[in-house]
């Protein structure tokens, strides 16, 4: 079997997080009745969470697609699992709060993982692996390799940035919440366009 190169991965991680976008703001408009920006950053469909999630069940199971489905349900949920933990106390202390919060589910733990969804990663991790990862597999091999670099390349370097302007931005309503007038232009056009309230239309309940 081939070995997956960080090539692999990037476009994994892109197809997963945009993906992860689309899923979260369809569930959002089905059961919330909302329109919501699930995005991890203040600039494009990235819902990180899923992209990351694509590449760790990737990472774990791309050798065990002929495995039975119970090993795979199983590596999933635990993997899966602890990958959801540690991201959400990761974001706690880069931002000051987790984009999710599963206090009120049962058998939940710190609100940062839940029974409910740490067995629907099960479920994902057998069907991804099975039938998804092979559908990427062949998209990824029809992308010229020559602009496929090239685009990852403008893709890191716009995602770097974006994380940058991300953290720039929670930072400054944090400010904005504290009562601190901006103290230039910058501020200014972070108070105007990813303000308190986009952030919250991104984050949800758990920006307060």
């Amino acid at each position: 079997m081939k070995e997956l190169r960080f090539y692999d991965y990037f476009y994994i991680f892109i197809i997963g997080s945009v993906f992860g976008w689309i899923f979260e703001g369809i569930g959002s408009i089905v059961i919330d009745h909302l329109l919501l920006n699930h995005s991890a950053l203040v600039l494009g469909p990235i819902n990180a969470i899923y992209g990351f999630g694509a590449c760790f069940l990737t990472l774990m199971l791309y050798k065990k697609q002929k495995a039975n489905v119970l090993e795979i349900f199983l590596i999933s949920v635990i993997g899966c699992s602890l990958l959801e933990y540690f991201m959400s106390w990761g974001m706690e202390l880069v931002i000051g709060f987790p984009a999710w919060n599963y206090s009120k589910f049962f058998m939940n733990l710190n609100g940062r993982i839940c029974l409910q969804y740490s067995l629907m990663w099960g479920v994902l991790g057998v069907v991804y692996i099975k039938y998804i990862f092979p559908l990427l597999q062949k998209f990824i091999a029809k992308i010229n390799p020559k602009w496929g670099n090239i685009i990852m390349k403008i893709l890191i370097i716009f995602l770097i940035f974006d994380i940058i302007l991300t953290a720039f931005a929670v930072m400054r309503a944090h400010s904005f919440d504290k009562g601190i007038e901006p103290h230039n232009s910058f501020e200014k056009f972070l108070d105007k366009t990813f303000n308190r309230d986009y952030l919250k239309n991104m984050y949800g309940n758990n920006w307060e």
